[in-house]
This record gives structure tokens, sequence and C-alpha cells, in this order.
């Protein structure tokens, strides 16, 4: 199994709201916790009249082994925090964003390493590979 980052602070686990962003963003700086959605809809006890919810985690193993061990439950996701990070409101056009937000993603993204300094402007800088994603694959390889 692999090992994802340790969380920011354990003693907020479970504090955060259920709301945030889905994805995006390209670059992460701390993992809040992890989330494991239930479905009462696919077989998940209905502890709330219907409705999905999440038990939140304070690292993967567990949160991994709760999603395989109970029905109606998806794969664990992260709770990330961007302090920057890279949108890309249409196809090729990035734009660098000063400010903070907090987004759900795939446990997979966080094999990219935390975002530096450098990450951004490398990403956006016009010596950048013509795919900017080879950036953040160079930093992963170096990171190993």
């Amino acid at each position: 199994m692999t090992d994802y980052p340790k969380v920011l602070d354990e003693k907020m686990v479970g504090k955060y709201s259920a709301l945030a962003k889905a994805g995006g963003g390209y670059v992460w700086d701390e993992v809040l916790e992890y989330r494991v959605w239930c479905h009462p809809e696919n077989g998940a006890e209905d502890l709330e009249e219907g409705n999905d919810y999440y038990y939140a985690f304070t690292n993967f193993k567990k949160a991994k082994e709760f999603s395989e061990n109970n029905k109606g439950t998806e794969e664990p996701l992260a709770l990330i925090l961007q302090k920057e990070y890279i949108d890309e409101p249409e196809n090729g056009k990035y734009i660098h964003v000063k400010e903070e937000r907090i987004a759900e993603w795939r446990v997979e993204f966080l094999t990219r390493p935390r975002r530096t300094e450098k990450t951004i402007p490398d990403f956006l800088s016009p010596n950048a590979p013509k795919n900017k994603l080879d950036i953040l694959r160079v930093s992963i390889s170096k990171s190993k």
C-alpha cells in the first residue's frame, strides 16, 4: 500500500466542512484529512435520512481499510489545502491563483510533491516543456 502524507493537524480531522472544491489546481500544500464517502442508496448504513455522508481519517491506511470493509463506500479521498494553485479556465490556458482553497482530491494526486516556491513559476515559464504536466512528473521522479 502506498504511503501517503500525514495530515497537517490530527486534532482537526473531522472538523472541516463537508463542502469543498472538487479536484483541480495541480499542486498541493497540506493534507487536512482523508475521507470516505458513504452512499445509503448503494448499501451504506442510512445515518443521514438517505443523504450521503463521510467519515474522516487521520491517515490513508485507516480510510482504505474502512472503504474496503463497508458497503456503499467510495475509495478514500484526500482533503487538501492549496495556498496557491494553478487554474485552467480553458484547455491549455493556465493562471497562477494566489489564494487559499480547500479541495477533495483523488489520493493518487498526492504522489506529486508538495508545492514549492518554484513549482508554479516553473510550470508557467515560457521555457517549460510543451506538456506542462511534465514539470510535475519530473518533480516526482526527482523526489524518489
